[in-house]
């Protein structure tokens, strides 16, 4: 079941805190709960992806984001992710999540999130992101005009850049 509860605090949270650019970090706190793990009591990895909403969606709302979505009746969609998982995280750990823009293209924003435990990166998240509306996807140049913005996206990380060049090889649809 997808956390409400947990994402109504987190937008809570959100909406009091300062307001962040659209390349600044958000940070949040979590802690992964019973209903996070799977059967070798440890945060599932579908799991995973939902939780790094608690992260995203504040953020979209710290950056005003969020606020442009809604002035234009655009909505959010993930197109793409690519997550590395490289530390166990259990039932009850700490969790702080890292989540910002690093850049975007004329499509979609690219976002990198990040769960830290105990000062170890437990998995790393890059996710591209489109804005849409009833005719498609929104142009980024026309959400950064939304948020009052004509800023030239920063150079994208070489991961980052690599990640897109590779994702552009992946034939669609897929062979049957």
């Amino acid at each position: 079941m997808y956390p409400f509860v947990r994402i109504a605090k987190e937008l809570f949270k959100a909406a009091r805190q300062p307001r962040i650019g659209l390349t600044d970090t958000h940070v949040s706190h979590h802690l992964c709960w019973p209903w996070d793990i799977d059967f070798w009591m440890e945060l599932n990895n579908g799991r995973t992806l939902t939780l790094f909403d608690l992260g995203r969606v504040p953020m979209a709302i710290r950056t005003g984001l969020a606020g442009a979505l809604r002035r234009n009746g655009w909505g959010l969609t993930v197109a793409g992710s690519s997550v590395r998982y490289r530390r166990r995280v259990r039932m009850f750990d700490r969790i702080e999540m890292r989540s910002r823009c690093v850049g975007w293209d004329a499509r979609f924003l690219y976002i990198e999130q990040s769960m830290w435990r105990g000062g170890e990166c437990a998995n790393h998240m890059i996710l591209r992101a489109a804005m849409t509306s009833p005719a498609g996807i929104v142009p980024t140049a026309d959400v950064l005009a939304a948020l009052g913005s004509h800023d030239p996206s920063p150079a994208l990380p070489d991961f980052v850049a690599a990640w897109i060049a590779a994702d552009s090889q992946r034939p669609w649809p897929p062979a049957r």
